[in-house]
């Protein structure tokens, strides 16, 4: 499975502990990230001071479900 185009749920609603670019203290569950573009592509994806969180991310069927709506379902249960 490829990341759905206009989805970015999983650099929305999941929490990220380590720091990332620009922001030192990683990000809340539900805070958008600032490397998360206008198309909800990652902007840095291919840059190596991308949180190894994020590079283990791939996605998966029962994480992402069928769509961005219901990733984000999937991601906030996940969270609580």
């Amino acid at each position: 499975m490829d990341c759905r185009p206009a989805c970015g749920a999983c650099c929305i609603y999941l929490s990220i502990s380590s720091p990332i670019p620009g922001m030192p203290d990683g990000k809340p569950a539900g805070l958008r990230c600032i490397h998360l573009d206008e198309d909800l592509k990652c902007r840095i994806y291919r840059h190596p001071d991308r949180p190894a969180v994020c590079a283990k991310l791939k996605p998966d069927p029962d994480f992402c479900g069928s769509s961005p709506e219901q990733a984000a379902r999937i991601m906030t249960e996940l969270e609580e």
